[in-house]
C-alpha cells in the first residue's frame, strides 16, 4: 500500500464508519455471503468487478461495494461493514482514489484474514500519468477529495486493466492455489479480449482527423492516450462544479485557438450547463466548424443490474463508438 496518502478521508465520515464497523464486529449477524466454496472477494467499484469475476470463474464469489455511486462521492454502510467482515480479498483501484474508505474498513473490521489490495500501485511508475494540479474533487469542507502525484483513472486503458487482472489472477493463485491452473487459464481467455478491445478501438478511430477533445472532467487521460487522442482542456475541474465566468472564457478561447470541436460529457452529471455553454458560444461565433457534444462514459458507476462480466468491454465499446459516430 502506497505510503503517501492523498485521498482525504471526510471525518464525519470515519467517526460514523467506526461506529458500524464496531457494531458488527461486536454481533455475528446474518451472513452477506453464500454459501459457497472459495475465496470472498469484494471489489470497490464497477471495472474491477468485472476483471475479478472474468478471473475468479466459478472458483470465488465476487461482490462489488459501490455501483450507482462512484470513488469520488462514496459513503461505506452497514452493509459494507458487513461484506469486509468475512471476506477474503478486498481489490481497490489505489493511487489515492478509493485508498482512505478502504483502509478504514479493514483497520475496522477486526477481520485479520483479510487482504487489501490496490491495483493500480502495481502498474509500473514509467506507465502511470501525472495529475492535474487543478483536480481535484470538492463537495464542502467536510467532503475533501484531492489526487496529487499520479492520476488515478489507469482502468480506462485497456493496457492498464490487463496489469490490474494480472494482479487479481497473482492474489487469487496465491489464497486458492488448489485452483490456480484455472485463474490462469480465465485470465489469460479475458487478456486477450481487452487486448482485442484496444485494437478494435485503435481500427475504429484510425481514420479520424479531429482527434481533439475538451473533456467534461480530467478522467480520460488514460483512455485518450491508449487511442490516440489529445485532450486540450476540462469543463469542470472539480466534478460537479461549474466553472465560473472567467473559466469558461478561457476554456470557448481555448478551444477556437486550438480547434477544438468535440465536447465530452459525462452520465452521471445529468447538468451539462457549462458543456452547453461552449457549444452554443463555438456555435454563434463559427469558431470552430461543426462543434458537438459526445457522451463517453467514464465508467465510474453502474447500474447494479446492469453489472455483468462483461459490463467494462461493453462500455468501452460504447464509448469508442460513441467517438467514431462524432470525429471526422
Amino acid at each position: 500500500m502506497a505510503t503517501n496518502q492523498r485521498y482525504r478521508w471526510p471525518v464525519a465520515s470515519a467517526a460514523l464508519l467506526a461506529a458500524l464497523l464496531a457494531f458488527f464486529v461486536g454481533c455475528k449477524g446474518e451472513s452477506v455471503w453464500p454459501d459457497h466454496p472459495g475465496p470472498k472477494v469484494v471489489v470497490s467499484f464497477a471495472p474491477l468487478y468485472c476483471f475479478a469475476t472474468n478471473v475468479a470463474g466459478e472458483d470465488a464469489v465476487v461482490k462489488s461495494m459501490m455501483t450507482t455511486t462512484g470513488p469520488h462521492d462514496f459513503n461505506p454502510t452497514d452493509m459494507d461493514a458487513r461484506l469486509i467482515r468475512h471476506a477474503d480479498l478486498f481489490f481497490i483501484n489505489g493511487l489515492s482514489l478509493d485508498n482512505g474508505f478502504a483502509e478504514t474498513l479493514q483497520r475496522g473490521s477486526g477481520n485479520r484474514k483479510l487482504k487489501l489490495i490496490a491495483l493500480g500501485d502495481r502498474i509500473p511508475a514509467d506507465k502511470l500519468l501525472e495529475a492535474d494540479e487543478d483536480h481535484d474533487h470538492d463537495h464542502g469542507e467536510a467532503d475533501h477529495h484531492h489526487h496529487e502525484g499520479h492520476d488515478p483513472h489507469v482502468w480506462l486503458s485497456p493496457e492498464m486493466a490487463i496489469v490490474m487482472v494480472e494482479g487479481i489472477r497473482d492474489e487469487l493463485r496465491s489464497a486458492d492455489p488448489a485452483h490456480y491452473k484455472n485463474y490462469d487459464r480465465r485470465a489469460v481467455e479475458y487478456i486477450d479480449k481487452l487486448r482485442k478491445l484496444q485494437t478494435d478501438g485503435e481500427k475504429l478511430l484510425a481514420g479520424k482527423k479531429d482527434k481533439k477533445l475538451v473533456t467534461f472532467h480530467e478522467s480520460l487521460s488514460y483512455f485518450a492516450r491508449s487511442f490516440g487522442l489529445t485532450i486540450e482542456g476540462v469543463v469542470q475541474k472539480k466534478p460537479g462544479v461549474e466553472p465560473n465566468t472567467t473559466e469558461l472564457s478561457k476554456l470557448i478561447g481555448l478551444c477556437q485557438e486550438k480547434q477544438v470541436r468535440l465536447i465530452a460529457i459525462e452520465p452521471q452529471y445529468s447538468a451539462h450547463t457549462s458543456a452547453d455553454a461552449v457549444l452554443k458560444e463555438l456555435q454563434r461565433k463559427n469558431a470552430v466548424p461543426d462543434p458537438a457534444v459526445v457522451q463517453i462514459d467514464p465508467l465510474e458507476t453502474a447500474e447494479a443490474g446492469a453489472l455483468t462480466a462483461d459490463w467494462y468491454e461493453r462500455k468501452m465499446r460504447a464509448n469508442l463508438a460513441a467517438l467514431a459516430e462524432a470525429m471526422k
